[in-house]
């Protein structure tokens, strides 16, 4: 997991957890926010939690689930359906997620996302259209191995979970990427801005470097 050699923990009320993390995200202007996480984790559903709050203030939020940006099966299962090496470098289409998310929003950027590439489950083009992104939009982009991967992020979240936790709430068919998570997590040197202890999601504690 990212590296916090001397980490202290602070415990925090989830929903202080989520304004913490609104509070960083900047007004006025189109923004992207990152919620990082294996599927254990469930950074989708934190993502939403996010979603929710900022709408709550009047302002346009959607959540990017990273499982719809993934590769097509016949390059994600070129090796075989649980080749780790693919889970860590080819599984998702990062160099889409640019294109079609974080592009879209910078300056002089279309102004147009694409909120879903493909559909993981019938292997076919999610055959989404263009959203128009609201003058202040938020797009929080949320799942497994992106710390470090998108630029432009005015936030960065990562929910940390030990080991035991991760195999403990990995189900035994996706147990295959258990491996593949651990050496990316070990491997990164991006520091996100906040780093999250999970493994208790109702009492999370932030983890602060020493």
């Amino acid at each position: 997991m990212p590296h916090h050699h001397s980490a202290a923990a602070a415990p925090i009320f989830p929903d202080l957890l989520v304004e913490r993390i609104c509070d960083r995200i900047p007004l006025g202007r189109r923004t992207i926010g990152v919620v990082d996480g294996a599927d254990a984790a469930e950074p989708v559903a934190f993502a939403h939690r996010i979603r929710e709050r900022i709408r709550s203030s009047g302002r346009s939020c959607e959540v990017i689930d990273l499982h719809d940006y993934v590769r097509p099966a016949s390059l994600r299962f070129e090796y075989s359906k649980n080749d780790e090496l693919t889970y860590r470098t080819a599984w998702f289409d990062f160099d889409a997620v640019d294109r079609e998310v974080v592009a879209p929003l910078r300056a002089g950027g279309r102004g147009r996302f694409l909120p879903r590439l493909w559909d993981e489950a019938t292997d076919r083009s999610a055959r989404a259209r263009l959203v128009d992104a609201a003058p202040d939009q938020v797009l929080v982009i949320a799942g497994p191995t992106i710390l470090g991967r998108i630029d432009d992020a005015a936030v960065t979240v990562h929910l940390k979970l030990s080991e035991g936790a991760l195999r403990r709430r990995t189900p035994v068919e996706a147990s295959w990427t258990i491996p593949p998570i651990l050496t990316y997590y070990a491997d990164t040197e991006f520091e996100p801005d906040f780093t999250v202890r999970w493994d208790h999601p109702d009492k999370p504690a932030l983890l602060t470097r020493g």
